[in-house]
């Protein structure tokens, strides 16, 4: 039987294939939904709602339902607890683009979960459109390159360009294999204002951000960094043997890359 559910802890794996010890594909965000489609002792294959992932996870108790009305505006939001009217830090963070939804409020702080509180100002209204595709990918500047991750604790290169997607709530392929595809097939006014911006190589790819230089989550760098466009890709084809693809091929594309 096919159900759907809604993730409720910070984040969680997917692997590959029902293991601690399988190959860790993507993540799923607090709040994400998604369909059981198989039931495997102790954990369950699913699919993903937003970018029809599939992988395993590990079998908890989820949400049945859940209604958000706000989403994550900062990379890593601190989760406290109240007592005695204090608000005390814990060690974990929901995640950039998560949805939550409101149990309380007070005049800095919300609850999300029995005795789980966030930062107001860490959140923004669910419906809330940033367009500023270069103000959300600087916010990862630094970031450790985590193969599968898709968070401020680690991302990969593909993960950084589709969060900026993830958080308006449009749709966008997890890899860059899809990626690449999907972006020659359309031509939505949203992937549109990307496309002319982004290269993609065999297994990586990045954006720029302005004429002379791209942001990427680079896995010999470690790290979500920016580098000069034409220096990057010198070093990847020398490094790696791989050339890059580019979906606009106008003149002046040409201009900047010769």
């Amino acid at each position: 039987m096919k159900n759907n559910f809604f993730y409720n802890f910070s984040l969680g794996n997917i692997n590959a294939k029902p293991s601690n010890n399988s190959e860790t594909l993507s993540q799923i965000l607090y709040g994400e939904k998604f369909k059981v489609l198989k039931n495997q002792r102790n954990w369950v294959k699913i699919k993903t709602d937003y970018d029809n992932y599939i992988g395993f996870i590990k079998k908890k108790n989820f949400y049945n339902k859940f209604n958000p009305k706000l989403k994550i505006f900062r990379v890593k939001s601190k989760i406290f607890l109240k007592k005695n009217n204090i608000y005390l830090p814990t060690k974990k963070y929901l995640y950039f683009g998560s949805g939550v939804s409101v149990l309380n409020k007070s005049k800095n702080f919300i609850e999300f979960k029995k005795n789980k509180w966030i930062k107001k100002s860490d959140t923004k209204p669910i419906s809330h459109q940033e367009k500023n595709f270069i103000k959300i990918f600087k916010l990862f500047l630094n970031t450790k390159y985590l193969w599968g991750g898709k968070t401020g604790d680690g991302i990969d290169c593909s993960a950084l360009i589709q969060i900026y997607f993830y958080y308006n709530r449009i749709f966008f392929p997890r890899d860059s294999k899809d990626q690449i595809q999907f972006c020659k097939k359309k031509n939505t006014k949203e992937v549109l204002n990307l496309k002319k911006r982004i290269i993609f190589w065999k297994g990586h790819v990045a954006m720029n951000i302005d004429k002379k230089n791209l942001i990427h989550a680079y896995g010999p760098k470690k790290r979500v960094i920016i580098m000069n466009t034409k220096k990057t890709i010198s070093k990847i084809l020398k490094d790696a043997f791989l050339k890059p693809i580019f979906l606009n091929n106008s003149k002046k594309w040409i201009k900047i890359f010769k």
